[in-house]
């Protein structure tokens, strides 16, 4: 595999994690029309629905300057049988420079070991979502100015949560105290466990999740109505919420389930903030595989 690949937030130092956060910040702020010093051809592999990570990689490749395909399963040789090996190897035989990659499957990428163009993971099953959980680190960098000493909850379906489990490694090494909240059949273990309306006065962050029903086996034994009252965002749960605490959500929302529809744009809400902070930090890891600099 690429060495610049990146694939799992495990395998980010701490350093790295802080270059692309700053780099990030420079995208941002002061070279808002940087692009890569030559010409290079990406292409997008998304196995699974996707709007946000999606387009915001493409929106992130566009202003980079980067050629960009985007690749439809419907119309691949993977309706024929075609193994994701193959998919990935014939993209790096064409000429293709560096590919992004969702696949439903755990760890998909531990079948490419022998690909020699950097990846970057835009999810795996329920296991990573880097670039999410980097967007997320940088959009609490820039409320808080850094992550020592901070209480954040993370509330919701975690058992099945690829962004659960990538913050919660990432956080926990910056500083972060994280704990996980919601139903108890949600929970990969108890041990890191806070009751909902306790976390919620405790928090300096509180996480959404949403409800990811695609991925149960079991059925949902609590109405919508259910759910909001028992583990959900309400108006009430964010007026006890510390003064200076943020909500954030990865998306899609469940308006409703995990969160009442005048709680998603409230004052304390970064959702929409996280989704903006997603493309450049999307660019700063393209930035990063790429191995380029601001030429400062």
């Amino acid at each position: 595999m690429n060495r610049n690949s990146i694939l799992k937030v495990s395998d980010l130092s701490v350093d790295t994690i802080n270059r692309i956060l700053n780099d990030s910040k420079k995208l941002f702020r002061d070279f808002k029309d940087w692009q890569l010093s030559t010409n290079r051809l990406i292409a997008n592999l998304f196995f699974e629905p996707s709007t946000r990570t999606h387009f915001s990689f493409v929106s992130a490749e566009h202003s980079l300057g980067l050629k960009v395909v985007d690749f439809t399963v419907e119309r691949s040789s993977i309706m024929k049988g075609e193994s994701l090996y193959d998919t990935v190897k014939t993209f790096e035989a064409i000429g293709y420079d560096a590919l992004v990659i969702r696949h439903p499957k755990d760890n998909y990428f531990d079948e490419l070991e022998s690909i020699n163009i950097p990846i970057i993971n835009a999810g795996d099953g329920s296991g990573n979502h880097p670039s999410q959980c980097l967007l997320d680190l940088y959009t609490i960098k820039e409320e808080f100015g850094g992550f020592e000493g901070l209480n954040v909850m993370i509330a919701g379906d975690v058992r099945h949560s690829r962004v659960a489990h990538s913050n919660k490694e990432a956080m926990t090494r910056l500083g972060c105290t994280v704990k996980f909240s919601g139903p108890v059949s949600f929970m990969d273990s108890m041990e890191e466990y806070i009751e909902f309306d306790e976390g919620i006065k405790s928090a300096d962050v509180v996480m959404m999740l949403r409800i990811q029903h695609e991925r149960h086996q079991e059925r949902m034994n609590l109405s919508k109505d259910e759910y909001l009252q028992k583990y959900g965002l309400t108006l009430d749960r964010v007026n006890n919420m510390k003064k200076n605490s943020i909500i954030m959500h990865p998306a899609p929302i469940n308006r409703g389930v995990e969160m009442a529809d005048e709680v998603v744009e409230h004052k304390k809400s970064r959702i929409f903030k996280q989704m903006e902070n997603g493309v450049t930090v999307r660019k700063a890891m393209i930035k990063m595989i790429f191995n380029e600099d601001f030429g400062e």
